[in-house]
């Protein structure tokens, strides 16, 4: 069997590239330190004692600046603490979320603001609110059987 020169030569481009993944991959799996999940905010709190942890002892809108919000929510099955926010047009809001029971998703419809919540950790971002209107804030991860009624309400007047 004859091989052209070209072939071998792409041959051996494609094995040394196959090499280098491998090894690429190879270290950064095991000298990660056991970090192998994927990125979250590595804030954690005790989940059957979030209503006396602050910031989620005082949830709801909190002003932090000028048309700079904190929005610090709760959810649990089937619903969001606070169910309803309103906010200035324009402005950029810190979300805070956890959960006290089970996984939640946490998705504002409309915008790229998508997030899960586990028991026992804190989920953040940022977000910045240019259009007026209407956005509903629903758990886009099936969380029991009531989970079609789990949305909330968020305003920008």
């Amino acid at each position: 069997m004859h091989i052209h020169k070209l072939e071998k030569v792409w041959l051996a481009i494609g094995f040394v590239t196959l090499v280098a993944f491998l090894t690429t991959v190879g270290i950064q799996a095991f000298a990660s330190d056991g970090h192998h999940g994927a990125p979250s905010d590595l804030t954690k709190l005790n989940p059957e004692k979030v209503h006396e942890t602050e910031p989620f002892d005082d949830p709801g809108l909190h002003k932090v600046g000028e048309n700079e919000y904190e929005l610090v929510m709760i959810l649990e099955s089937y619903g969001f603490t606070p169910h309803e926010v309103r906010i200035p047009e324009g402005s950029t809001v810190h979300f805070q979320i956890t959960t006290i029971d089970v996984v939640h998703g946490f998705e504002i419809a409309g915008t790229t603001v998508n997030m899960m919540a586990t028991p026992g950790h804190v989920n953040s971002m940022t977000y910045t609110f240019e259009e007026k209107g209407n956005y509903l804030i629903l758990c886009n991860e099936y969380c029991g059987t009531g989970h079609h009624f789990m949305s909330a309400e968020l305003e920008v007047y």
